[in-house]
């Protein structure tokens, strides 16, 4: 891995350490500078869980990148800094959906001297610090999170009030490289899943959180939603490259399947 790379990628300056200064500049500077995104499910491009494409898309590309994505990279990097780093399976709505949920999330255990710590950059609009495995309130920057222990060594994640995805859960055992393959291809291939229903798109930027959902764009500043709809391809692939720095301009060809979609959700029931 090209470390100087990234680094710059994401505006770091100075020499990386394994140390928490670094792990909580590394965690911000991710967050702000790369926008978490699905769009080549969209497009149909094939996605693994190997750091090494993520790399390629992430850093060399200028992309964004869904949970596989950016946490895979940024466990590569505190692996090649020097960080003891152990990947674990998450499950997004798991309270709902069971443990047939584990494996839809990867998430970052890091273990530094003064205890064990979580760093996730692929929750979208997560917490943009890393937090300590400790059961309380998390705020970070302002967006109130809250880490629960469970029973059975289970940890769950809320997120925000104002939050996509409400909360995941995980334990402490490292995750099955073949389960979190498996879930990366099915987010991908089947109807059911979210990602392959409509696009998706969240960035952190100053003291906002932008996010896209298919044809409806939202900026949340301070617990406040200013809520607009997009209404072409070409306005639709400008908002990806002025509000997340997302220079796709193929993302046009999928604007009937997103305007479709939107109407299935939305669309008004007859009088």
């Amino acid at each position: 891995m090209d470390l100087q790379a990234y680094l710059d990628r994401i505006g770091f300056a100075g020499v990386p350490r394994p140390d928490f200064d670094t792990l909580r500049a590394l965690h911000r500077g991710h967050s702000f500078a790369i926008s978490y995104e699905n769009l080549d499910v969209q497009l149909g491009r094939p996605l693994t869980t190997s750091p090494a494409e993520a790399f390629d898309k992430i850093v060399r590309r200028g992309r964004g990148g869904w949970c596989y994505e950016m946490n895979g990279l940024l466990g590569a990097v505190l692996d090649e800094v020097g960080f003891k780093v152990t990947r674990l399976a998450g499950g997004v709505h798991r309270m709902v959906r069971g443990d047939e949920a584990l494996g839809n999330h990867l998430v970052l255990l890091v273990e530094l001297d003064d205890g064990l710590w979580i760093a996730d950059v692929g929750f979208g609009d997560g917490s943009r610090d890393p937090f300590p495995l400790k059961d309380g309130p998390i705020v970070s920057d302002g967006y109130e999170y809250r880490l629960q222990s469970l029973e059975g060594g289970w940890w769950r994640l809320h997120n925000h009030p104002h939050g996509g995805a409400p909360n995941f859960d995980f334990c402490l055992q490292p995750a099955d490289p073949a389960l979190l393959s498996a879930k990366c291809l099915e987010l991908q291939t089947s109807p059911a899943s979210v990602f392959v229903m409509t696009a998706v798109a969240q960035r952190h930027v100053g003291d906002e959180i932008r996010l896209l959902r298919g044809r409806a764009f939202r900026r949340l500043r301070g617990g406040v939603k200013d809520d607009s709809l997009i209404d072409t391809a070409d306005d639709f692939v400008a908002v990806l490259k002025r509000e997340f720095e997302l220079d796709v301009p193929e993302a046009a060809s999928i604007w009937e399947r997103v305007c479709a979609r939107h109407d299935e959700l939305f669309a008004k029931a007859p009088a």
